[in-house]
């Protein structure tokens, strides 16, 4: 706390007042009630007032240690809120908690709710808005994670990476034991998130245990399925303590539910970033992903469930083909397809509306979106039963008839409610005799205080008289000072302004005490009435989000089917073999995209015996990456449901999928380019198995030429001997095609491409065989070098192919490095000797999760002696 602080807290009771309340709240802005304003002080001002773009002024200006102050509308505190909270701040917002005309004394407030970037409903409304807890333990890792907008709380126990977990939910806000502060490995890895270290204690397992059973009001766990996973209860129960304490009331899940890891493909973060899956490489944005061309959604749950299962396929084959059964049904239907098109569009978000609902926070344009949404599910639901598809008859019946729900509704609420719930104006006609009472008197006592400033218009011969209303004199008649002379004399001065004075009555008192009594008291009984509807409204809860789960499932088959129509896919055959087989293949974003050429597609076959790693050589730009990541997403669509972009497809399903594409150099974490490279191809290599597919583009480039082959070499071995899964594996080392002599199930392919003179063309097209030339002055000269410096790299690849001089020497002529053009057999031996060495194995064994930089470097030392 500031020094100008503590000086106000000892002169002003109210700044006292908020020093106390401040300490408590040390991490956060506090939004501190004044009247209509919240107040921030101090640093608290300094930051909003740059955040929020508002003016920053002071308290105590004329004296020598002026506070920074700032402020911000109650009715519309909500937009700053977000703002401050979209900038990665805590907010705790401080009410007035008695009514100031009975307080005796300052006015009593208490914080009602901590906002975090975690708890707080996000702007993009087909978003999930995620705060992860994690507890690390000697063998797994329990993770936790809520989303309090839709009323989700998940729990399970990992052997993963924490970053991988973090970044496949998204996740805004993350909650880990203050005991994890100190730590140097996990204080690497969270700080770039939002991070919130809370006491040890709540994390206990008897008081986490404790904790969760209070909270859902249940006596085990074991309905839930965690009984037996303690790892996972801890975090959930250190989760359950921070939200209750940050949001103190009307927090609500209606159930645990525990993530079966086994049941999905895990997708680690290097996969989701390389394959561009929800957000761009290019700006983090959803433009040019693959949710950006299946996402035909039409309500905010559905497009919820996609983002879900983009990251989450399914790894059941029966699941996979219920799934696919009911797109086929929809694709082949159009016009059971746009019946339900139709109607979706009706349905709000029923998830977070139901959760606002039991939170006791929604409003009468809430439960208005409610009846519109639920209106249609007789109907949604009679169309589904119909329908000859054991998946959508299973959505069917799910979903609830909510007639009564609607009938309340509709007797209680106007069609077109205000938004605030407290100004009255929100209860029909004819639902409480007292309202109804209470309103007619306020609005009659309206029209005869019109009628009667006709009346003494007429009477005075004041034109220009008029009578109106303030908080601070009531009902008053005003007149011109030009006309005071006509004023009679019954009439009561009660107030002087420059150039008016303003009268009462007997009778205009009268009337406002009615009429100020009845619309007070009529906005008191509106309230208590529309809590009474929401207590009422609260006993369908749980059908409401068990019925949105099922729209957001049926809302997903569609959105699939609606794709592969538009986009001309095709179902695939899943299998548990270990084929996969696609003609004519396609890249679902870059076709779409592609506005100067044909999009070229191309076909795939990989097995677990003979063509398990395809070596696939071509020069850059030719389509290398795009055929590889092609191949990865189209495995990843068959396995959520999809149709995919092929003229046929046959898919054994894959436990993972594997990347390392591109290179990043993370110099904050003292990591460059090729240690990167070496530690995402060390994770593959130790956790891809037979099931796996593998995508690998250009290892070892980041070392020298020789360093990189070895390794290349290495790896790819050891994959297709000791891993055995199925391996894309794209390099520019011509040499690594020499694998498919001495390695079963090794094959190679490349980029077809045409030289036209001095020009190439580029044919995207997959053969079989390895390239005879890299072509990389032909790209150059694409890229845009100038043409000295294509003539001049001719010269030198001229004279380099016509030398035979050892493997690494200095020309005299032109001062530069080259290397002999070897034999096979040569580098046959070579690479014999290089694949058995302690070092090469060393590397192939490296524990991501437990390796040092230190001890990497150590190892890259070693290797380039071996090289050497």
């Amino acid at each position: 706390m500031s020094d100008s602080i503590e000086k106000l807290i000892e002169t002003t009771p109210v700044m006292k007042q908020h020093g106390e309340i401040k300490k408590a709240y040390p991490d956060a802005i506090l939004f501190f009630r004044l009247g209509d304003f919240y107040e921030m002080f101090g640093d608290d001002a300094i930051i909003a007032s740059k955040v929020l773009q508002i003016a920053l002024t002071a308290r105590n200006k004329t004296k020598k240690d002026p506070v920074p102050m700032c402020g911000v509308p109650y009715f519309a505190a909500d937009a700053y809120l977000k703002k401050l909270v979209n900038a990665g701040y805590k907010v705790a917002v401080c009410e007035q908690t008695e009514d100031a005309a009975l307080a005796k004394g300052i006015v009593r407030r208490e914080v009602t709710r901590v906002a975090t970037p975690g708890t707080y409903e996000p702007d993009n409304p087909k978003e999930n808005t995620f705060i992860m807890s994690f507890l690390p333990t000697a063998s797994v890792c329990g993770i936790a994670i809520a989303d309090i907008s839709t009323g989700q709380f998940i729990v399970y126990e990992t052997s993963e990476s924490i970053s991988d977990e973090i970044h496949r939910f998204g996740v805004r806000e993350i909650l880990c034991p203050q005991s994890l502060k100190q730590d140097i490995h996990y204080s690497a890895i969270l700080k770039n998130y939002f991070t919130s270290y809370y006491d040890d204690y709540c994390f206990d397992h008897s008081e986490a245990y404790r904790t969760a059973l209070n909270f859902f009001k249940v006596s085990t766990l074991e309905g839930f399925g965690c009984e037996d996973k303690p790892a996972a209860v801890r975090a959930a129960g250190g989760l359950l303590s921070y939200l209750i304490e940050t949001q103190k009331t009307g927090l609500e899940f209606s159930k645990i539910r525990t993530l079966n890891n086994h049941a999905f493909m895990f997708l680690d973060m290097a996969a989701i970033r390389n394959l561009e899956l929800v957000n761009s490489l290019k700006d983090s944005s959803t433009e040019g992903t693959l949710i950006s061309v299946l996402d035909e959604t039409l309500t905010p749950m559905g497009a919820r469930f996609m983002r879900e299962n983009i990251i989450k396929p399914l790894i059941d084959k029966n699941d996979i083909r219920q799934r696919l059964d009911a797109v086929e049904y929809l694709f082949t239907d159009f016009k059971l397809r746009d019946e339900l098109r139709t109607r979706l569009r009706i349905v709000q978000d029923v998830e977070r509306l139901t959760s606002r609902l039991t939170k006791g926070t929604a409003t009468a344009r809430d439960l208005i979106a409610i009846k519109t949404s639920v209106e249609t599910m007789p109907e949604l639901k009679a169309i589904l039963k119909a329908a000859d598809n054991l998946y959508l008859c299973a959505v069917s019946d799910l979903i609830t008839d909510f007639t009564s729900l609607i009938q309340l509704i509709n007797d209680s609420i106007v069609d077109t409610p205000p938004n605030t719930v407290k100004d009255g104006w929100i209860i029909r006609d004819g639902f409480n005799k007292e309202i109804d009472e209470l309103r007619r008197l306020s609005t009659n006592g309206k029209t005869y205080l019109t009628e009667l400033e006709g009346k003494e218009r007429t009477a005075t011969g004041i034109n220009s008289l008029k009578i109106a209303y303030n908080k601070v004199f009531g009902y008053y008649i005003e007149v011109t000072k030009m006309n005071l002379h006509l004023v009679p004399a019954h009439y009561i001065r009660k107030q002087t302004l420059t150039n008016a004075e303003r009268y009462v009555t007997p009778e205009i008192k009268d009337y406002e005490d009615k009429i100020l009594g009845a619309e007070e008291k009529l906005k008191n009984l509106e309230y208590k009435c529309f809590k009474d509807l929401l207590d009422k409204a609260l006993y369908y809860a749980n059908e409401l989000r068990e019925t949105a789960q099922a729209v957001a499932a049926l809302d997903y088959i569609q959105a699939l089917a609606v794709t592969a129509r538009k986009n001309r896919y095709v179902k695939p055959v899943v299998t548990a073999a270990g084929e996969i087989r696609i003609v004519e293949g396609r890249h679902p974003v870059i076709e779409r995209s592609s506005t100067v050429e044909r999009f070229i597609p191309n076909d795939t076959y990989l097995d677990l015996d003979e063509e398990k790693l395809h070596i696939i050589t071509g020069p850059n730009m030719a389509g290398k990456s795009t055929f590889m990541r092609q191949t990865a997403l189209i495995v990843l669509m068959a396995q959520m449901g999809s149709f995919v972009p092929a003229e046929a497809a046959e898919i054994g399903i894959v436990d993972r999928i594997f990347t390392r594409i591109g290179a990043s150099d993370y110099l904050s974490m003292g990591q460059s380019t090729f240690m990167v490279e070496m530690i995402e191809t060390s994770n593959i290599i130790n956790n891809a198995t037979q099931r796996s597919l593998i995508i690998l583009d250009e290892v070892g480039r980041g070392t020298s030429t020789f360093d990189g082959i070895s390794i290349a070499w290495a790896v790819a071995e050891y994959i297709a001997n000791e891993v055995g899964a199925r391996t894309l594996f794209a390099t520019h080392y011509n040499e690594l095609t020499e694998l498919a002599l001495t390695t079963r199930g090794v094959k190679n392919y490349n980029v077809s491409v045409k030289e036209w003179g001095d020009e190439i063309i580029f044919v995207r097209k997959i053969v079989r065989g390895s390239a005879d030339k890299s072509y990389g002055i032909q790209v150059a000269r694409l890229a845009g070098l100038p043409d000295g410096i294509i003539g001049r790299s001719k010269d030198i690849l001229a004279e380099l192919e016509k030398k035979d001089t050892p493997d690494e020497g200095r020309s005299d002529d032109n001062r530069f490095t080259i290397r002999k053009k070897r034999k096979p057999a040569a580098q046959l031996d070579l690479f014999s000797s290089l694949i058995v060495h302690p070092v090469v194995q060393r590397l192939s064994k490296i524990d991501i999760n437990n390796t040092t930089p230190e001890a990497a470097v150590e190892l890259l030392k070693e290797l380039k002696k071996l090289s050497d």
